[in-house]
């Protein structure tokens, strides 16, 4: 089996996709746009052969690399990347080189734009926002009438919480419409409430291998928009009604044979013509690994090896663990430059020197989203888990 991975060095730790693929016998071939000098030991030694590129953004020079690689090795069975980025380059690939083990570009336009999932929620009956597709502000001033102030706009297609716009008032509105970018927008009533994830691996039948969960406790427009400190956690029991909505998206969206991250909003506020407090409502899939560092999180957590369970679904089709333990919770707090916290880091090395699992500061493309400098941690316990968010980030 050939193996095409694109950009196995970002983020560091994602080198044990190809590490783990590689101890199941599978040929794993590398594109990137890091020198090879450059690259650390732990990427060259995870591949069989590495394709420079000076930028993954030339899709001519991706084209040459593959046509080198299918003229030493022969067919290429799987391209991959596991990163939200480059999912159009990676379904364009797979396009041009008949790679059928992944999405391509006849499925990617839907599950790139927000809009389009909305489909796929109604699909596996799963409520989520009303919205309209941005056109003109009278027709802005209608959605309003219906769901009420305020309402969030963004790009139609795009990631995370770039461009994203709350708008509170009419003044708000005309603002938004006299400066946003030329593209397409989608506008959603808003919806209070906490971020919950449901997180795992599908097989190409897609059936479930690996799932968990995570929560958001402040939405990460607050967190970009108000440089505030970034903060998640893993459940050690995935509630049952977040389970049983992730269990149907998995079924209708085209997450086979791949790593999937769905965001819900479980709602703190009730939302008339929605859904009430406490319930759960369908915010967006990502048909990757959450970001970061979060592939390790879910090791530590669990205590097994993520990249392992990816290999085993590439090779076999399932994995072989206890999909019921989940021993610890897995936490992440990233601390930011412009903040002054009360403790320093050696406190807190001092202090959960036991506990830390990962100490790291963090590249600047993450840094908006996931803070300068992360500290991950396991524990137990909720309260040992809120006890060190505290002691951390305040």
């Amino acid at each position: 089996m050939n193996f095409v991975f694109i950009s196995p060095g970002f983020p560091k730790t994602y080198y044990h996709f190809c590490e783990s693929l590689q101890k199941q016998g599978v040929n794993v071939l590398a594109i990137g746009d890091v020198p090879y000098d450059e690259l650390s030991e732990e990427v060259k030694h995870s591949v069989k052969e590495y394709y420079y590129v000076e930028t993954l953004e030339d899709y001519d020079a991706l084209v040459r690399a593959m046509g080198y690689f299918i003229f030493q090795y022969g067919r290429i069975d799987w391209l991959e990347s596991n990163n939200e980025y480059w999912l159009e380059s990676d379904a364009r690939l797979r396009t041009d080189f008949n790679i059928t083990t992944g999405l391509q570009n006849d499925i990617i336009e839907d599950v790139k734009h927000k809009s389009r999932m909305k489909e796929y929620y109604a699909k596996a009956h799963i409520p989520t926002a009303r919205y309209i597709l941005v056109s003109t502000i009278d027709a802005a001033k209608a959605f309003i009438d219906e769901v009420a102030y305020p309402v969030i706009a963004k790009p139609d297609s795009g990631m995370g919480a770039q461009d994203t716009h709350k708008i509170n008032n009419e003044e708000e509105l005309v603002d938004f419409f006299e400066h946003k970018a030329d593209v397409q927008y989608i506008m959603e009533e808003f919806v209070e409430g906490v971020i919950e994830s449901f997180d795992g691996i599908a097989s190409q039948n897609h059936d479930i291998i690996f799932e968990t969960s995570h929560v958001f406790p402040d939405p990460l427009l607050d967190v970009v928009s108000a440089h505030k400190s970034f903060v998640y956690y893993s459940q050690r029991v995935i509630p049952e009604d977040l389970k049983h909505y992730g269990e149907e998206a998995v079924k209708v969206f085209p997450v086979n044979g791949r790593c999937f991250h769905m965001e819900f909003f479980r709602l703190t506020k009730d939302k008339p013509g929605l859904a009430n407090k406490g319930d759960v409502v369908g915010l967006e899939v990502n048909m990757r690994m959450p970001g970061g560092y979060t592939p390790d999180m879910m090791n530590w957590a669990n205590d097994i090896n993520v990249y392992d369970i990816y290999a085993d679904m590439v090779t076999s089709g399932e994995s072989l663990y206890n999909r019921n333990r989940r021993p610890y919770h897995c936490v992440y707090a990233g601390r930011r430059d412009e903040i002054v916290y009360h403790h320093t880091d050696e406190e807190i090395k001092k202090r959960y020197h036991h506990d830390l699992m990962m100490v790291e500061r963090m590249p600047d493309i993450l840094s908006d989203d996931m803070g300068n400098d992360m500290y991950t941690a396991r524990f137990e316990t909720m309260d040992e888990v809120n006890a060190f968010i505290e002691f951390v980030l305040g």
